[in-house]
């Protein structure tokens, strides 16, 4: 089992803090989010662990030591959004946890071994353009909507994808690279066109388990939420 951790994105709008410093780097609770990441997957047992570079890629190379992480770089992540990210890892992606490097893991909900492809995923209060999952009573994933809502699942920026269904998923990615029309894709669009093709189940979370940290505003917030249940 391993990992891939996407973090080549430029966090503009974490500036000033992301001028010199990768968001997924940006310190919550004391910690840099993607630190957490590795040390939450290393307690569940995942050793082999990813991570996708672009902005600031040099500031990442201690990890290597740290933690033993393999690091790739994209040189493309200012062009491409992350589909093109996910292709450079395609090969590592069966069987294997993916994770948006700028989320911030407050609990360790990972699992040991997960036995299929997984979303995990929360019902989060009042949100806007977020990717809200239509799942069956087996929690079985059959659609996945874009838009505003309150209280529906919504992705959190972390999956697990089995040996079938990765595989499945890096023919689609070569498809649309090969067919050079992805320059706005996310890697997610493949899931979502490829849904019904694909044995992905909702694993719930509770929504304190994780925070999207995309704007000054949303940092702010998350650490007044932590502060709160401390």
């Amino acid at each position: 089992m391993r990992a891939i951790l996407l973090a080549a994105g430029m966090g503009t709008r974490l500036r000033p803090l992301t001028l010199t410093t990768p968001k997924s780097l940006t310190v919550v609770n004391g910690k840099p989010m993607l630190e957490q990441q590795i040390e939450f997957l290393r307690g569940v047992g995942v050793e082999e662990i990813i991570v996708v570079t672009g902005y600031l890629a040099e500031k990442f190379a201690y990890l290597t030591d740290k933690y033993g992480v393999k690091l790739v770089h994209n040189d493309l992540y200012d062009v491409y959004n992350n589909i093109y990210t996910m292709y450079l890892v395609r090969d590592f992606l069966p069987g294997s946890y993916v994770i948006d490097a700028d989320v911030y893991l407050h609990h360790n909900f990972l699992l040991p071994n997960p036995k299929t492809s997984m979303y995990f995923s929360a019902r989060k209060p009042e949100f806007k353009g977020e990717w809200m999952l239509r799942f069956d009573d087996d929690y079985k994933v059959y659609d996945i909507v874009i838009g505003d809502g309150e209280h529906d699942y919504i992705l959190c920026g972390v999956s697990y994808w089995s040996e079938e269904d990765g595989k499945y998923i890096v023919k689609k990615l070569e498809e649309a690279v090969a067919g050079g029309n992805f320059k706005d894709l996310y890697w997610d669009d493949i899931v979502k066109e490829n849904i019904r093709d694909l044995h992905v189940y909702l694993q719930e979370i509770h929504p304190n388990d994780s925070y999207e940290i995309d704007s000054l505003e949303d940092l702010e917030k998350v650490r007044k939420l932590i502060e709160m249940q401390k």
